[in-house]
């Protein structure tokens, strides 16, 4: 990572590329600048902490070398860009990487006690030191961001001045000093104190900061800063209410990801060459006029990819098209991108019958699957071999990524763009589905569909207070046959992590569940060396994965917090799981695509006043 420069920059020879003199911050990995320090997040380097750069300059500060473009055309097409990119590698030969800025700029010396703007303690150059104590700065601990995700410096003069000056946005007129202690007698907010040199107002402390309405009591909304786009960007006109933060909250910032498996036909890289062609191609039904533009589109010379094999391509790509609406919604759409994939992971991919560069391989085990009947899992396929592309899309503040909508999305730069930061994982994994005809009549049941009603509901009510609008929120994706695979992929995942030596965080869940769909895919998540070792395969085995299955429904029966969990009304951060808590089926977040809500492992093994609620009741039976 790489702040601006504080100098002009040195440049080479004329016409040569200006040679890049800036400051190394620390390094990250390149999922992280996806997952945990993308575009407008903060980054806490040291004693400093600075804020993640647009990407309006990136294209001309990624090489091409050390940020590669990949594609994956299901993917572009659902998110209209052209190609992604990997994110810069952190190497010790790498020329640039994610640029930084500073962030917050309010900072504090725990020596002379002030409290303000870090080039107000004249610092040498490079460094973050008092230019008097030559000790080192602390950050600002509080930062204020609104739901449509602007972030800002907290208020410290209006909150000092509040009796004053309430409302006032004249900062600093008062002609006094801020300054900040801390009393040492507690941890809490009360020990923290702001003062001011103009003596006209008494020493208040950072109790009550975090209340809800603490700023609007002030008279203070959002200004619509953005400082990940620079101070040369206006800020918007916003006037939300704005919310106090601390610095690392995991509400300063949630990246929404999108993400497709490379599935035939686009999955043997041979597309590629075609990436910026799709959209003109798909303007032609007939095969001479796709051939003609072909030849103009690449100047005379032969299309690196054969006339049958574009048209293939271009079949492929219209069945995915949502159906039943003129213009359909980005839910819909993909939607019927999960429903490709679905349809692919059933018929399988042979891996005799296709080369090398073949990125999706998946076969029928060898076993004899009917000895899953017994549990109502049928059609067990082994993905020997998957690319899944996961793309930063944008991010927010201060709501769940999975719930929002558009407007409450911060785009990654300021002008559009036709690419997107992504990463691409390579590995294997298993999957499986429930046997319809008898999840058909599990979710009748009228004590399963009362259960999964109140997940449901408790989940819509958070969704309806997230949105501007209550009439266009989200519908909660909470059915019954959702919640039993999201908890069977969860304790799978478990099971796995203590019997294969996979850790929990290096495995992820893939859900398939609608009404035409009950699958779940569980597979590697990281290209590290837990990614491709085949030991995830073998747990597709018939014989193993029965074994699995049944000692993972038999762990979900019994939480060392029972009674209490399998008694909860309400459970998790919103409420909206029922029977689960970390001692039981919730996992670490990067391997859950609900950011481990709707869980209830009373759907799979039922509750002691009613264990046929469970599908897998009849497992547990001796």
């Amino acid at each position: 990572m790489t702040p601006p420069p504080a100098r002009r920059r040195r440049t080479g020879a004329i016409g040569s590329r200006p040679a890049l003199n800036l400051l190394r911050r620390g390094t990250v990995r390149r999922a992280q600048a996806i997952t945990t320090y993308g575009v407008g997040s903060l980054v806490a380097v040291d004693h400093e902490s600075f804020i993640v750069s647009g990407l309006d300059e990136a294209d001309r500060g990624w090489s091409d070398r050390e940020a590669p473009h990949i594609h994956e055309r299901r993917l572009e097409r659902l998110l209209g860009v052209d190609h992604f990119r990997l994110p810069p590698a952190s190497d010790d030969d790498s020329t640039d990487g994610l640029r930084v800025r500073r962030f917050p700029l309010m900072h504090s010396c725990p020596e002379c006690n002030e409290l303000q703007r870090h080039r107000d303690f004249a610092p040498p150059p490079g460094r973050s030191v008092c230019g008097t104590c030559e000790v080192d700065l602390v950050p600002s601990r509080f930062v204020v961001a609104c739901e449509a995700g602007h972030l800002d410096e907290f208020p410290y003069w209006q909150w000092v001045h509040r009796s004053t000056e309430r409302g006032s946005g004249a900062f600093g007129k008062c002609g006094g000093k801020l300054m900040m202690r801390t009393s040492g007698r507690t941890s809490s907010l009360r020990s923290i104190l702001i003062s001011c040199t103009c003596g006209k107002v008494p020493e208040v402390s950072m109790e009550g900061s975090f209340r809800r309405s603490a700023l609007k009591d002030l008279g203070l909304t959002c200004r619509g800063t953005r400082p990940w786009l620079g101070t040369s960007v206006p800020a918007e006109g916003c006037g939300r209410p704005l919310r106090t933060l601390q610095r690392g909250s995991s509400s300063v910032w949630q990246p929404v990801l999108k993400s497709a498996l490379s599935i035939p036909p686009w999955s043997n890289g041979r597309a590629d060459p075609l990436a910026e062609h799709w959209e003109a191609l798909r303007q032609f039904d007939r095969r001479e006029h796709v051939e003609i533009y072909l030849k103009g589109a690449f100047k005379g010379r032969p299309c690196p990819i054969p006339l049958d094999e574009v048209m293939t391509l271009l079949a492929a790509e219209r069945e995915e098209d949502a159906e039943g609406e003129a213009a359909p919604s980005f839910d819909h759409r993909y939607r019927a991108l999960r429903n490709k994939e679905y349809e692919r992971l059933r018929a399988g991919n042979d891996e005799s019958e296709h080369s090398r560069e073949e990125e999706f391989v998946c076969e029928s085990p060898l076993g004899d699957s009917s000895v899953l009947d017994p549990l109502g899992v049928t059609g067990p396929m082994l993905v020997k071999k998957l690319r899944e592309v996961r793309a930063l899309k944008a991010f927010t503040r201060l709501v769940d990524a999975e719930s929002t909508t558009d407007a409450k999305e911060m785009p990654l730069s300021e002008k559009p763009l036709r690419w997107l930061p992504a990463m691409e994982v390579r590995g294997e994994g298993v999957f499986l589905r429930l046997d319809e005809e008898r999840l058909g009549a599990w979710e009748k049941a009228p004590a399963v569909a009362a259960r999964a009603e109140r997940i449901r509901a408790a989940h819509q009510r958070v969704l309806d207070q997230r949105a501007d609008d209550p009439s266009r929120a989200v519908p909660s994706p909470a059915t019954p046959r959702m919640v039993l695979l999201h908890t069977l992929a969860h304790v799978l995942i478990n099971e796995w992590s203590l019997e294969a030596g996979y850790p929990a965080a290096s495995l992820r869940e893939r859900l398939y569940a609608t009404d035409d769909m009950a699958g779940l895919l569980v597979y590697t998540a990281t290209s590290d060396s837990a990614g491709s070792l085949g030991g995830l395969v073998a747990q597709g085995e018939p014989e193993l994965l029965d074994r699995a299955i049944r000692s993972a429904v038999r762990r979900a029966e019994w939480c060392s917090a029972d009674p209490l969990c399998i008694e909860s009304e309400a459970a998790g951060t919103t409420g909206t799981n029922l029977a689960a808590c970390h001692a039981c089926v919730m996992l670490p977040e990067t391997s859950c695509e609900h950011n481990n809500e709707l869980l209830d492992r009373a759907l799979l093994v039922g509750t002691p006043e009613g264990p046929a609620l469970g599908f897998f009741a009849t497992a547990l039976v001796p």
